[in-house]
């Protein structure tokens, strides 16, 4: 599966971006799918996750409240809203695909929350 994070941007600090991911390939819906984020000199960092139906998802406690994760399967995406925007939200977002063992990654997208 090959993906493709689009939605990133500056916005001011109480704000709101929609992040959207684009999958091509076959079986989408096999798919949980996440997002993760990045910045310089630290590690990976887990953002949210939803299953293969969309009907069960998970935030990190940093997001709980703020961000909703959701997927279309029928569009192959998976979208995440996030709300009231801090600056510590900044970073490099990414989308995620785990199946079979095995994490598939998009190229990421630069999430900046000015204070």
């Amino acid at each position: 599966v090959q993906l493709q994070a689009s939605g990133g941007g500056l916005v001011q600090a109480g704000g709101s971006l929609r992040l959207s991911c684009a999958a091509s390939g076959r079986s989408f819906s096999r798919y949980t799918m996440g997002w993760f984020r990045q910045t310089p000199g630290r590690e990976r960092e887990f953002v949210a996750r939803i299953n293969w139906s969309g009907e069960s998802t998970y935030n990190a406690d940093r997001v709980k409240g703020r961000f909703t994760i959701s997927r279309d399967n029928a569009k192959n995406t998976v979208s995440l809203q996030m709300n009231s925007l801090k600056p510590e939200d900044t970073a490099v977002y990414y989308c995620a695909a785990f199946g079979g063992g095995i994490y598939y990654w998009g190229q990421g997208t630069q999430v900046t929350v000015s204070s």
